[in-house]
């Protein structure tokens, strides 16, 4: 919670200013005020240097997403590891399926082995997350094996939104992730709102669901595979999400009826989004999703890392082009 100034400040002083001035000559109080105001001019380049160096598409900021189920090699949590070392990616956003939850600590450990972050952990949860099997899966995993990560979130299978008000549907929504919320937050962990499925996939709603309950853990996770209705509103409503954005994952979007996923770099939408986010306060991790852009997960998580990096020549982010070479 943010704390307000007077929080910050003593409402009473126990200290005698006055006297202890009387023993301190004007030589030293000279003194102490140059290296308070030295400080904080200090603080304030430091701060605008961070800024200005941070670059979110450089090689070591990427997130690999969704390689494990659209591979078709079938790699393990060994061979997925040592394929990301190869493409020089050290984080990734554990995406499953069933089959894969026998190998859960396995994946964890071949990703420490090899200096990998697991940056989120995917769940697809419905209306009664107490109910959960996977979930409690998931939590049980990361506690046992010490992770504090993201909990990239899909929630399908509320009934009846057809009927309810806006209101309604923020609260039914708000139910089951304030319960994924709590349980992650027992373990360290946070909770990414994921834009994909309907009214929970609009970022204006999921946005008001945050606002709804104002949990410290919650934000949201921005996917331009799942913006295809999106285009013409996304210079609008971004500075609004921006704050709670954990992650942004990009893809290629061709214009038309309907908008066409492709590569990045072979539409002709995502230029002017990448751009935006470039330009924005946004210092968060970018994700590279492979899904269907190539069967083998290493052909696609190149082909869009090439894709990036054409688009970053055109955008003239010389800065962020040196850390592929």
């Amino acid at each position: 919670m943010k704390r307000k100034y007077t929080d910050l400040v003593p409402q009473r002083s126990t200290v005698n200013f006055s006297c202890v001035l009387k023993n301190v000559s004007f030589k030293t109080v000279l003194k102490i005020s140059f290296l308070v105001i030295l400080s904080v001019i200090s603080i304030k380049t430091n701060a605008q240097k961070a800024k200005g160096t941070a670059n979110i598409y450089s090689r070591d900021n990427l997130i690999a997403w969704c390689i494990v189920p659209f591979d078709s090699k079938n790699r393990g949590p060994v061979e997925r590891s040592e394929m990301l070392n190869k493409l020089g990616i050290n984080k990734l956003a554990y995406d499953w399926r069933e089959k894969h939850i026998p190998t859960f600590d396995a994946e964890i450990e071949a990703l420490k082995t090899h200096h990998i972050t697991l940056q989120a952990f995917w769940l697809h949860s419905g209306p009664e997350p107490e109910k959960d099997k996977n979930l409690a899966t998931i939590l049980e995993v990361l506690k046992r094996n010490n992770v504090r990560t993201q909990l990239w979130l899909m929630v399908t299978g509320i009934k009846d939104l057809d009927t309810m008000t806006q209101e309604e549907k923020i609260k039914a929504y708000a139910k089951p992730i304030a319960y994924i919320a709590k349980k992650a937050a027992e373990i360290g962990c946070t909770v990414g709102l994921y834009n994909h499925g309907g009214w929970y996939g609009e970022p204006e709603n999921q946005l008001e669901i945050i606002n709804y309950f104002k949990k410290p853990n919650i934000g949201i996770v921005y996917n331009f595979h799942h913006a295809e209705e999106q285009l013409d509103s996304f210079p609008k409503f971004f500075p609004k999400i921006l704050p709670y954005l954990l992650a942004v994952n990009l893809s290629g979007l061709k214009k038309g009826n309907p908008v066409k996923v492709v590569p990045i770099g072979q539409g002709d939408a995502e230029k002017e989004m990448i751009r935006l986010v470039k330009n924005s306060k946004y210092s968060g991790p970018i994700g590279i999703i492979n899904e269907e852009t190539a069967p083998d997960a290493e052909v696609g998580l190149t082909m869009n890392i090439d894709g990036l990096k054409k688009i970053l020549k055109e955008l003239g982010d010389s800065a962020a082009l040196k850390t592929y070479n």
